[in-house]
């Protein structure tokens, strides 16, 4: 019997992936949509919906504005993936599960990964509402994806990363307007305390997130080719004057999900394969 999450499951998921949407085929692009930004898929036409809970060995996700489910459609004319929902580290899951919708995309063939997430503001020069392109991280979580036996079929062993944000990509988001920022991730699901923001903020980061930096490693480790936009949702710890809420989270990125999804189609009709 196979581990979990390991290829042979991955191999079992792609599987019934194919079987389900009856195509070998699969779109180059894929977007992970975090919390509240699941409106993107309202745009989507042609689409076909799978849940994430019915395919083989998938992972759950129990966050708050995350739908759970694998789509494919075409937004403005062009054929993508969209999961709906995202799997967190502090949903008691591992990294191996964390990342595994992405090593199933890998396995279909996906070149690009964007992902998307809600994030705190540790630079100050940015406000609630801003779409940021994230143009590298500090990884702040305690643990990495590839820690454990390696498996050639997916990644080398040490993966260069360097450029683990495609620079074509940001500079497709400068052109549309974007600011860059680096991204710390922590553990959560806490929020961060004053003091860690301060040391996040010393070390160079202008966001706080409880995501995405996994999926990027692995994503990156396989080949894609990776972008990541963040919607500030609020004031991180320290900065903010007001109790920090995942309620909050969600109430912001809904109100500027129009603005997010037009800086994704807009990015996509870039996209160079």
């Amino acid at each position: 019997m196979h581990e979990k999450f390991d290829f042979d499951s991955a191999t079992e998921s792609v599987k019934f992936i194919k079987d389900f949407f009856k195509r070998e085929k699969f779109p180059d692009t894929a977007i992970i949509l975090g919390s509240g930004l699941g409106g993107v898929t309202e745009n989507l036409k042609e689409k076909i919906i799978l849940k994430n809970s019915d395919i083989p060995n998938y992972p759950e996700s129990t966050a708050p504005g995350h739908a759970g489910n694998f789509v494919i459609g075409k937004l403005d004319n062009h054929e993508v993936i969209i999961i709906q929902g995202r799997v967190h580290f502090y949903e008691c899951h591992s990294m191996k599960a964390v990342t595994f919708p992405v090593r199933i995309l890998g396995m279909l063939g996906v070149k690009n990964y964007i992902a998307t997430n809600a994030v705190g503001m540790i630079n100050e020069n940015f406000r609630a509402g801003d779409l940021i392109a994230v143009r590298d991280h500090i990884n702040l979580m305690g643990d990495n994806p590839l820690i454990g036996k390696n498996e050639s079929r997916w990644n080398e062993r040490f993966p260069d990363m360097s450029n683990a944000y495609d620079t074509e990509f940001l500079r497709i988001f400068q052109d549309l307007g974007l600011q860059s920022g680096i991204y710390a991730a922590f553990s959560g699901p806490s929020f961060e305390t004053p003091a860690e923001i301060r040391a996040a903020k010393i070390l160079g980061a202008d966001l706080a997130g409880m995501s995405t930096v996994p999926e990027v490693i692995v994503a990156h480790a396989m080949g894609m080719r990776v972008a990541v936009l963040s919607c500030i949702a609020n004031k991180a710890s320290g900065i903010s004057e007001t109790k920090l809420s995942a309620q909050e989270v969600l109430d912001v990125v809904k109100n500027f999900s129009p603005k997010f999804i037009d800086i994704i189609i807009k990015f996509i009709n870039k996209i160079k394969n």
